[in-house]
């Protein structure tokens, strides 16, 4: 009887979204993050875990070379805004149906779309979406605070209904609320930011908050929190927000951040939750890799997530 039970029970399903973002970046390479990941043989090594698994490819992002980057408080609004609806439209179409939308990147400009896409996709039945940022820094800049004008800089406050307005408008306004938000792992932020962190409402855990109280405390305190407020998670994970002898293939790392075995238990943590709808691995800059290894470290962090255990 216990047999046919567990034959019964359906097959869950996981869409692979390819981001070869970079215009929201600093300096090039992390369009190179999707096909990083695809080396380890992510797709494969999911369907291990027993998911329906489908590569929908990658969006189009035009090169940098001969665009015109326009307005610089919000360099390449335009083909960033362009990008991240596709982003957005394939998030909602597989949430919607039911499936884990895994975005591959790419800058974390992308989370603007995926994000919007995925809370579209709750609030279609009447649910909110919870958000679990990892980074080093906090991604609220807005144009008008942001020093180098670099949107991926900017993507939180997208989310939360602030700026960019072109971001803002892909989830009609804001996707999340700012008590649906948990920063984790932040660390390096410019004097305006930690101003516009403290006043925006969200959960910011530092890594000194980590240090003295642990990963595991933090992460099940907030998924308790969520659990009672929203319908599903979303995992939005800058590799800088591990520590960069961890993951050196990043443009901004900042030392100091997760460890290996932290960034696991928090992805293990919410797989044990039952609660994950979307995530992003983002800012995977394989020119500044070692062997391919932070790619490495992403798939396996993405394996956690979706309930790879030890034993």
């Amino acid at each position: 009887m216990r047999a046919e039970k567990e034959r019964a029970e359906p097959v869950r399903g996981v869409d692979l979204i390819g981001v070869p973002l970079d215009l929201g970046a600093g300096r090039r390479g992390v369009d190179m993050g999707p096909s990083a990941f695809r080396v380890t043989g992510l797709a494969g090594r999911i369907r291990a875990l027993g998911f329906d698994v489908r590569d929908r490819g990658n969006v189009a992002v035009p090169n940098p070379e001969g665009l015109d980057p326009g307005d610089p408080t919000k360099r390449y609004i335009g083909p960033i805004t362009a990008a991240c609806r596709q982003v957005a439209d394939l998030t909602f179409e597989a949430a919607s149906a039911g499936r884990i939308p895994i975005c591959l990147g790419g800058d974390h400009s992308l989370a603007a779309g995926s994000i919007a896409g995925v809370a579209r996709a709750l609030r279609a039945r009447r649910e909110q979406l919870a958000v679990v940022w990892v980074d080093a820094h906090a991604d609220m800049n807005t144009p008008g605070t942001s020093p180098s004008g670099n949107v991926h800089g900017m993507p939180l406050a997208a989310c939360l209904g602030q700026e960019p307005a072109e971001l803002v408008a892909l989830g009609g306004g804001a996707s999340v609320e700012p008590e649906h938000v948990a920063l984790v792992g932040i660390r390096n932020l410019d004097e305006r930011e930690k101003g516009l962190v403290g006043r925006s409402g969200v959960r910011a855990y530092t890594m000194s908050h980590i240090d003295r109280r642990g990963i595991g405390p933090i992460v099940e305190e907030l998924l308790s929190v969520f659990a009672g407020m929203t319908g599903g998670i979303h995992l939005s994970l800058d590799l800088d927000g591990l520590d960069p002898e961890v993951a050196p293939g990043v443009g901004t790392p900042v030392r100091g951040g997760l460890s290996y075995r932290e960034a696991h238990l928090l992805c293990e943590t919410v797989a044990g939750s039952g609660r994950l709808v979307g995530m992003d691995v983002a800012e995977l800059n394989p020119t500044l890799d070692v062997r391919n290894h932070s790619a490495e470290v992403g798939a396996e962090l993405i394996l956690s997530a979706l309930g790879q255990r030890i034993l």
